[in-house]
């Protein structure tokens, strides 16, 4: 069976739902670089926006029960339908450049050095990936999740100097490209 997903924000207790956007649930289906839906998270996660530095999961309804929520009998993906708020925004301008910021790991990707036609944010933030059909097996598979639950933004290139060289922030480079299967 496939394995649906919804963006989730821990923090605004808010969910988006992908087919609001046109995209299917499963993970692969819409974690490409220039998707509406993906891109509009993006614009939640910049400067002056909801979302922006709170902690999010790419929530998979097979993930493990107990993860992120108080009751042990429930997953994430269950409990955001029946319990957050599920929100569709629309935003004018979705190009959204600069850099996919984790403020709990103290990491970044530059955007503008992506390869491929993948997009790491749902695969770095997904929980529950390799459960079911239509999730990610490829390259840099162990990167898959690693940053589920952290606090994550959107930066603009000019605030590269501050946020990245000041604090000690480590660029990373995943290069997530699917397997034939």
């Amino acid at each position: 069976m496939g394995q649906y997903y919804y963006p989730v924000n821990l923090d605004k207790e808010e969910f988006l739902y992908s087919h609001d956007y046109g995209n299917g649930l499963k993970l692969m289906e819409h974690s490409y670089i220039g998707n509406d839906f993906v891109a509009t998270v993006e614009q939640l996660l910049t400067s002056g926006n909801s979302w922006q530095k709170t902690r999010i999961v790419w929530a998979g309804d097979y993930m493990d029960d107990g993860l992120f929520v108080d009751d042990t009998s429930v997953n994430l993906h269950g409990y955001a339908h029946d319990h957050f708020d599920k929100i569709s925004p629309k935003f004018e301008n979705l190009s959204i450049g600069g850099y996919l910021v984790n403020h709990t790991k103290k990491e970044f990707v530059d955007k503008s050095k992506l390869s491929g036609e993948i997009h790491p944010l749902p695969l770095l933030t997904c929980s529950g990936n390799g459960r079911g059909g239509g999730d990610y097996h490829g390259s840099d598979e162990e990167c898959v999740g690693s940053w589920a639950g952290d606090v994550i933004s959107i930066e603009k290139e000019d605030l590269k100097l501050f946020i990245f060289k000041k604090n000690d922030y480590k660029e990373i480079k995943p290069h997530f490209v699917e397997e034939d299967r």
